[in-house]
């Protein structure tokens, strides 16, 4: 009877143990899908994450290429901007850091149609005064804060470093002095900086997300021209070092009546277009290690009437930005 009950119970060991590891198996693949599809859907936050006292960098440079058709002549314009930023945190609390800004070197080249234009900070020629002026900038701190999510809440002093730097050029005064002031304001001023160093920091979501997230961020760009940048940002990878950031963005010019005056004219663009951003964010820190950009606009530029252009004009303009910036 036990040699039966023995023999009975390995063949129910032997007949059931295929289902069994089976079963097992599954078991095991189910587990091993729930823990996989657990790490797919777990959520991130992509913020800033700075350490006070150190200095973190950013090194930019920008092509532009302008078209426009001025009395059916074509006026082109090739540039390049190229600089490097410094940003110490001074302080941080829970929301905010509060930075120390540096402009480290910039430099601007054109070719006109006239011919080739150059200016460096690193030049040292007392007789080229916009490279003096330039130079002047360098190592001349403003402040700035920033949200944890790279949004800055605010840019001071910036006015009165620029004016501090005109002064040291007696040589320059009057109606040239106001002029160049507000060409600088317009290039290097509180509101031109913050939406120039939100196209770069500006990036992370306000919650956390998963790989392949989609999210919207709003940004004002102003210079000689007031655009608005409405950006759809995807999460489309993590590696073990980095946050991998594409972007795509409409810009398009403000509707309202603001002429601004440039060169001593009144001027307003009606311009729109589009922007690609590829950007590669640390994922201790949050700065962005390396961002590539593509921006494409176009549109017409109105002149209000003045002196050196009676009854005003509108002509055709069109503009290719590429922009890398590192970290180093």
């Amino acid at each position: 009877m036990l040699c039966f009950i023995a023999f009975f119970d390995a063949n129910i060991i032997i007949t059931l143990a295929p289902d069994y590891y089976a079963m097992k198996y599954l078991f095991n693949l189910f587990l091993l899908l729930i823990v996989s599809v657990s790490c797919q859907a777990q959520k991130l936050k992509l913020t800033l994450n700075l350490t006070k006292g150190n200095t973190y960098s950013m090194v930019t440079n920008t092509v532009s290429t302008i078209k426009q058709t001025i009395n059916g002549q074509a006026n082109n314009v090739d540039l390049t901007i190229a600089g490097t930023t410094s940003f110490k945190v001074l302080n941080a609390d829970d929301s905010v850091y509060y930075m120390e800004v540096n402009y480290k070197s910039l430099s601007m080249k054109m070719q006109l149609p006239t011919g080739p234009i150059s200016f460096d900070s690193q030049k040292k020629d007392p007789s080229d005064i916009m490279s003096s002026i330039l130079a002047g900038l360098v190592n001349k701190p403003f402040t700035a804060t920033f949200t944890k999510s790279g949004k800055v809440h605010e840019v001071e002093n910036v006015e009165i470093m620029i004016a501090s730097v005109l002064d040291g050029f007696p040589q320059i005064q009057g109606e040239q002095k106001q002029q160049i002031k507000n060409q600088f304001l317009q290039s290097f001023g509180a509101k031109a900086i913050k939406g120039n160093i939100e196209m770069s920091t500006a990036v992370f979501p306000e919650v956390p997300v998963s790989k392949n997230d989609k999210w919207t961020i709003n940004t004002i760009l102003e210079s000689a021209m007031t655009a608005n940048l409405n950006t759809v940002y995807q999460l489309t990878d993590v590696t073990p070092t980095s946050y991998i950031i594409h972007g795509n963005a409409t810009i398009e010019t403000s509707k309202k009546d603001d002429f601004k005056t440039v060169n001593g004219m009144g001027m307003k663009y009606n311009m729109s277009g589009t922007m690609t951003m590829d950007i590669k964010a640390d994922k201790t820190t949050g700065w962005i290690s390396e961002s590539k950009t593509k921006q494409m606009i176009s549109g017409t530029v109105e002149i209000k009437d003045n002196p050196k252009v009676p009854g005003g004009m509108t002509f055709p303009m069109s503009v290719v930005n590429e922009s890398v910036t590192t970290d180093k």
